[in-house]
C-alpha cells in the first residue's frame, strides 16, 4: 500500500500553492533545524532527508558567486531526489527542496562590490577555532556582509530525464554595529557561531552584534520562506503540470 502523505499544516494559508502541496510527498534536503522551523512556521512539514552530497564544489570556478549556493542546493535535491526514487520507485517525491545558505565578506548596499572595485567578494566558511572566529568577527566589526541562500526545487515531469528543476537565490545584507572587543571576545567565548557560516547566528546572541538587517531575516537563519511560497505560485500558474505527475 502506498503511504499516505501531507505536508500542509492546519496553520498554512489558503493560497493556490499551498494547495497544490496536500496530499504531496514533499521532502527538505536537509539536515537543518532552523529551514525546517522555519517551513513549519510558515505552515509546512515536510518530511527530512539530509543530502548526502559532499558539498564541495570548487568556489573559483564560479563566475557569479551567487550562483554557489544555487549549485551547491541544486546538487543536494536532486541527489535525495534520484535516491528516493530508486529506493521507493512506487512512492517517488512530488517535490523536493533543496537549500545552500552562504555568506560573503564586506557587500556594498548596492552589491555590485566587484563592478566598482575589482574585488571579489569572499566566502566565508565556519570558523576553524575561536582565534578563527574572533578574526571574522573583528573584520565584519562595523561593515556589512551578504548572506545568499540558494533554493533549488526538483519535481517529477514526462520528458527526459524525469524531473525539472526550477531555482532562486535571496540575498540579504547584514551590516554590524562599531562593538567594543569585550563584546565580540564575549560572543566567541559562548562558542554560538563555531558552527555558523560567518561566525554568527543573528537568530541567537549574535543578533548583539548587528545594527541592522536589509532584506528577509528568514534569509540570514537559512530559508527564505517569502520567496519560497512565491516560486511556487509562479510554478503553480505558469506551469500546468506541477504537481500533477
Amino acid at each position: 500500500m502506498t503511504p499516505q502523505h501531507n505536508a500542509v499544516l492546519p496553520t498554512a494559508l489558503k493560497t493556490p500553492a499551498i494547495q497544490k502541496l496536500a496530499n504531496k510527498r514533499v521532502v527538505l534536503a536537509s539536515a537543518s533545524p532552523r529551514r525546517k522551523e522555519i517551513l513549519q512556521t510558515l505552515g509546512l512539514a515536510p518530511e527530512v532527508v539530509p543530502s548526502t552530497f559532499a558539498e564541495n564544489l570548487p568556489f573559483s570556478s564560479f563566475e557569479d558567486i551567487h550562483e554557489y549556493p544555487v549549485s551547491t542546493a541544486t546538487q543536494k535535491a536532486v541527489e535525495v531526489y534520484q535516491r528516493l526514487l530508486t529506493d521507493a520507485p512506487d512512492d517517488p517525491p512530488d517535490l523536493v527542496i533543496g537549500a545552500d545558505t552562504v555568506v560573503f565578506t564586506h557587500a556594498l548596499p548596492s552589491t555590485t562590490i566587484e563592478m566598482e572595485t575589482g574585488v571579489r567578494q569572499e566566502l566565508l566558511e565556519k570558523p576553524s577555532s575561536k582565534q578563527d572566529n574572533m578574526r571574522m568577527l573583528m573584520d565584519l566589526n562595523g561593515s556589512v556582509c551578504e548572506v545568499v541562500t540558494g533554493v533549488s526545487l526538483v519535481y517529477p515531469i514526462l520528458s527526459a530525464p524525469g524531473y525539472e528543476i526550477k531555482s532562486i537565490d535571496e540575498r540579504t545584507l547584514v551590516f554590524f554595529g562599531d562593538n567594543p572587543d569585550h563584546v565580540l571576545k564575549a560572543y566567541v567565548d559562548s562558542e554560538e557561531g563555531l558552527d555558523r557560516a560567518g561566525g554568527f547566528a543573528a537568530q541567537g546572541r549574535g543578533n548583539l552584534l548587528i545594527r541592522k538587517i536589509d532584506g528577509d531575516f528568514y534569509n540570514v537563519m537559512g530559508f527564505p520562506g517569502a520567496s519560497f511560497f512565491k516560486l511556487l505560485d509562479i510554478l503553480v500558474e505558469e506551469e500546468e503540470d506541477f504537481l500533477a505527475i
